[in-house]
């Protein structure tokens, strides 16, 4: 890693923080919610989307490991209010269940 790309992961880990599926609901609505996969680096994908990489960010949406958030995903989360973790990288906020449970399709 490069300084540069070294201070942003730095930067993007301090920003990421636990967060309710309460909170998350208005990005939700606004289409602004993408579902990174539990067994990725969350600041890994954030850096990427941030650096604007697409190559990476195309291969991790055609292999299902970056999503926008859909409804049964949305509802699962409402019910079951598991452990999450967000990071903003504008417009998008990039949010992950914390845990063993494979995410939902």
């Amino acid at each position: 890693m490069t300084d540069d790309v070294s201070t942003l992961y730095a930067k993007l880990l301090g920003e990421t923080a636990p967060i309710t599926w309460e909170e998350l609901q208005p990005f939700f609505a606004r289409g602004a919610l993408l579902r990174v996969a539990n067994d990725f680096d969350l600041v890994e994908v954030a850096l990427a989307v941030a650096q604007d990489d697409r190559a990476k960010v195309a291969a991790w949406l055609e292999g299902g490991q970056l999503l926008r958030m859909d409804a049964p995903q949305a509802q699962d989360w409402l019910e079951r209010d598991p452990q999450l973790w967000a990071v903003v990288v504008a417009p998008w906020v990039l949010a992950q269940e914390r845990g063993a449970r494979p995410a939902v399709h």
